[in-house]
């Protein structure tokens, strides 16, 4: 018997539970229903490969949903590795199976099997190329149980597997936007299925950090979508622009190249083994590139750049909230052995790579902002500030500029004793707290338990997703964000409303 068996051989089944595909039985822990693995769309596999999702084959036997479906295959794992799909500072999920092509699976924590619940939508990060929907993380128990909510977690199609565009070289018109489209299936299933969980298909969230944030961006901007959610939340992952349609051309012709397979011949791609495309694809793009095999304009999924020029009149009228920690990039810096020895040359050099010809007057800004930083955490404030918190002011700017449905902004400011305080307020950092899984994430919250301020969190993103407006008894007034004002909820553990935070900061960067 396999530790997966063994694990899974006491638990105390759900009752069976209909869906389009066919019966489903999850498991209880207590009063909460499990589905760990639900499949939501075919093996997307030889014919299937680069091209939107099918519905999968039919069933007519309950299917256990008892383990967690296999993660996309990941940059820099090999297929079928088990490390795969795990995001930063957690530990390897129980049961995780390996990484393969056949990931189309969701997992659903609900409080019960009636009821009419609002329903939250995950979509994980690791940017277009790495992460799973089943990371310890994001575990959906804690946050289901405190809010009474249906939470939904997925996993999709990445890197070349997922966004290789092949629109100009024989390929699917939508080849490049597969592994979004994998996402508009399951909110698909969500919208025809979740009723039968205790979820309301009208009250669906979708929200996600970093990548997860992207791909929230990139659906408020597809035709596809509309009508699937009600309410987004972009974290730590505003996409103004999707890689240009020319650009994805060149990087599918390299990889063909690569591969050494002429445009349209679709017999080689659903020939080749994944380790062969793996490896075709690294030759292209090595490392995890939001400017590699990335979606990308294609005229039909993604019409228009997610918020470039303006936001969308698509998703007009969706409640938007969307923020950042203070210390994003502390995350990506502590690679660095000398992360915590930067000079200011160190500074200099590196404030021009972010930011080109603005970076002296960054600089300037972030040390007036953040006076008692060494250069190396003023590093750290630019390159968040290019990378994250610029283009979020930019989104919500362009969202508010509607006057349709309100945009909400937040900051997270709390900072993790964890790596000897380095890390201050760094990317991810607030994942735990928005699940209320602090008790999993030790290691990366620290010794000053933020139990209180994931109590304010979780309960922000809950109320949002009840009525599309984060305010609660626990918090302070909560306005909507605009130009005029730029009202701004800085989490901490005694949170409070900024107007225009770190303006000096913002004003360096957008002038």
């Amino acid at each position: 018997m396999t530790d997966v068996q063994e694990a899974v051989r006491d638990l105390e089944r759900t009752d069976v539970v209909p869906t389009a595909n066919g019966p489903v039985r999850g498991y209880r822990e207590g009063r909460l229903h499990i589905f760990k693995g639900l499949r939501y769309g075919a093996p997307p596999l030889g014919a299937l490969r680069f091209s939107p999702p099918a519905r999968p084959a039919a069933w007519s036997d309950p299917a256990d949903a008892l383990t967690l479906g296999a993660p996309a295959i990941q940059v820099g794992v090999a297929p079928g590795d088990t490390t795969g799909g795990r995001s930063a500072g957690d530990p390897p999920a129980p049961g995780q199976p390996g990484t393969g092509e056949d990931c189309l699976f969701l997992n659903v924590w609900t409080p019960g099997l009636t009821g009419k619940r609002p329903v939250m939508v995950w979509l994980h990060g690791g940017g277009f190329a790495n992460g799973s929907g089943g990371a310890a993380m994001y575990d959906g128990a804690a946050l289901a149980k405190r809010g009474d909510v249906v939470i939904v977690t997925v996993n999709h199609r990445l890197n070349v597997f997922g966004y290789l565009n092949l629109a100009d070289l024989g390929g699917h018109p939508s080849s490049g936007e597969a592994g979004m489209l994998d996402i508009v299936q399951a909110l698909e299933w969500v919208r025809d299925n979740i009723a039968g969980f205790g979820g309301d298909p009208g009250a669906v969230t979708i929200f996600g950090e970093s990548g997860g944030g992207m791909k929230v961006s990139l659906l408020l901007a597809m035709p596809s979508a509309k009508g699937l959610f009600h309410r987004a939340i972009i974290q730590s992952g505003p996409w103004l622009k999707a890689v240009p349609r020319e650009t994805a051309t060149k990087h599918a012709r390299a990889f063909l190249e690569n591969l050494g397979a002429a445009p349209g011949d679709l017999f080689r791609l659903a020939a080749a083994s994944a380790e062969e495309i793996q490896a075709a694809a690294a030759k292209v793009h090595s490392s995890n590139s939001i400017a590699g095999f990335s979606p990308s304009l294609d005229g039909v999924a993604l019409p228009r750049d997610p918020f470039e020029p303006d936001a969308p009149a698509l998703s007009a009228d969706i409640p938007v909230m969307i923020g950042t920690n203070k210390d994003e990039a502390t995350l990506f810096l502590f690679a660095d052995p000398r992360f915590g020895e930067y000079t200011e040359e160190d500074l200099a050099r590196r404030a021009r790579q972010a930011a080109g010809e603005r970076a002296e007057t960054l600089v300037a800004a972030a040390r007036e902002t953040f006076p008692h930083y060494s250069p190396s955490h003023l590093t750290s404030a630019v390159q968040s500030a290019t990378m994250f918190w610029g283009d979020s002011i930019r989104l919500a700017e362009r969202k508010a500029a509607q006057h349709a449905a309100p945009a909400y902004m937040y900051l997270l400011e709390w900072e993790t004793t964890a790596a000897r305080g380095k890390l201050r307020s760094p990317h991810a950092l607030e994942i735990p707290l928005v699940f209320d899984n602090v008790d999993k994430s030790l290691s990366f919250m620290g010794r000053d338990n933020p139990q209180s301020l994931a109590e304010q969190m979780s309960e922000a993103w809950l109320a949002f997703a009840r009525t599309g407006d984060p305010s609660t008894p626990a918090l302070p007034d909560w306005p909507a964000y605009e130009t005029s004002r730029r009202a701004t909820m800085v989490f901490n553990h005694q949170s409070r409303i900024v107007e225009d935070p770190y303006a000096a900061v913002r004003r360096a960067l957008h002038g």
